[in-house]
């Protein structure tokens, strides 16, 4: 007690205090949000009620995108939206810690992917190809595919021939389905005429010559349709990636500011009288 005297010593500041806190919460929010809409995926699919089959699927499950985004937003959001509020400086040193983490791997992935162009290539390649056989196994992955061709107008990892990968698509004479020979609908070239999509439009088509082919799908792969696409938006990808690296760093001064501000006004506290 100190008998009527008002101590006056340093405060945290409360801008930086507040602003961490209404930053964090809407990335808690939004974590929130990406980890419920994964579960809800994967409840629809039966994945919850028979957790084995998370392993199951061939390819890639697009799920995971929203579980482990979710999942990383929702621990800094957590960290740094209490840890402020609270004054807790252990979770805010986990929250700088781990943002910085972050940081890291984003700046390692990217320098390795300028160093080992081919590399990459060639893991891009193997990823969509191993997707392509897995087409017809989850509809979420289906959709992904099926949005990355038409967006990047491309058929394949390298051209249409990839989908001879799939059971349902190859050329081989023993395949029985109807769909033998041909390509998915987003492989197809669009007719603006057209307001309804003709989900049979890859029918047979790779039985035609390849001359033809060109008239009904779309005969450049997807892997460099997107080395074209990243080349024509160069600026705009290297901006979003600066932005957001500036953010992570502005973020982790502002995390150790705030550290500081409350180990500083701890250390000001007047001992307790013995």
């Amino acid at each position: 007690m100190m008998s009527g005297k008002q101590y006056n010593g340093q405060e945290v500041s409360c801008c930086i205090k507040y602003f961490i806190f209404g930053f964090n919460i809407i990335f808690w929010l939004l974590g929130v949000a990406f980890l419920g809409i994964g579960l809800w995926a994967w409840s629809e699919k039966g994945v919850l009620s028979n957790i084995s089959s998370i392993t199951d699927l061939g390819g890639f499950d697009p799920v995971w995108l929203f579980m482990v985004v979710g999942g990383v937003m929702f621990i800094l959001g957590f960290t740094g939206c209490i840890g402020a509020l609270r004054e807790n400086t252990l979770l805010l040193k986990f929250f700088s810690v781990f943002l910085g983490i972050i940081f890291f791997l984003e700046l390692t992935a990217g320098i390795l992917a300028f160093v080992f162009k081919d590399w990459i290539k060639d893991q891009l390649n193997f990823f969509i190809n191993n997707n392509i056989r897995a087409y017809r196994d989850d509809i979420d992955l289906q959709n992904l595919i099926d949005f990355t061709q038409e967006y990047w107008e491309c058929c394949g990892a390298f051209g249409a021939d990839d989908w001879n990968l799939n059971v349902y698509f190859n050329c081989t004479d023993s395949n029985p389905s109807r769909e033998k020979c041909g390509v998915p609908f987003s492989c197809c070239t669009k007719d603006p005429a057209e307001d309804v999509i003709n989900t049979q439009c890859g029918y047979d088509v790779r039985a035609k010559l390849v001359t033809e082919q060109a008239a009904y799908i779309h005969v450049k792969g997807c892997v460099p349709q997107f080395e074209k696409w990243l080349k024509e938006n160069l600026t705009v990808v290297a901006g979003i990636f600066i932005g957001v690296a500036l953010l992570q760093i502005f973020g982790i001064c502002l995390a150790q500011n705030l550290i500081s501000d409350i180990e500083a006004v701890r250390a000001s506290w007047p001992m307790p009288a013995r």
